[in-house]
């Protein structure tokens, strides 16, 4: 079970809700921008105020999908540190993940929004990030000695 944890891309699960909630909740690109605009409860109260009156904080769908897909990046991230076979797999499913969101922003109505922009770039970073960290600790790895024997 800790392999598997290992190899899956974490950033895949705020794709995957925003996925169910785009094609299964409604086929209107149109109710799925207003769902992700939709405020959440009364909003948060906040200790600020404007002109007497207590300013409340609006958290909405897409809010909550972007902080998931965070925290997610954030894991990924210290992921991204280890160098063993389980990783290399983890960057290629990355990737896979990275163009699986590439392809619906370009192609589905419903995905062409900021929230999902945002999962995107997201998802690119998660890539980058395990490559580039992949490589530094490779070139660590291999000694290339100094020539004097």
């Amino acid at each position: 079970m800790g392999a598997l944890l290992k190899v899956f891309p974490l950033i895949l699960i705020p794709v995957l809700i925003y996925n169910f909630w785009a094609i299964f909740g409604g086929s209107d690109p149109a109710a799925v921008r207003e769902g992700l605009k939709a405020v959440l409860g009364d909003g948060v109260p906040m200790a600020s105020s404007e002109s007497g009156v207590g300013v409340s904080w609006a958290v909405t769908g897409g809010d909550v999908l972007v902080l998931i897909g965070l925290v997610c990046l954030f894991v990924e991230l210290l992921k991204s540190t280890s160098t063993g076979t389980m990783a290399i797999f983890n960057h290629a499913l990355s990737m896979l993940v990275f163009i699986l969101c590439l392809v619906e922003f370009l192609l589905h109505p419903a995905f062409a929004t900021s929230t999902f922009f945002f999962l995107m770039v997201m998802s690119v970073l998660d890539v980058l990030a395990g490559v580039v960290v992949t490589i530094v600790a490779a070139r660590r790895d291999v000694d290339f000695g100094s020539g004097g024997a």
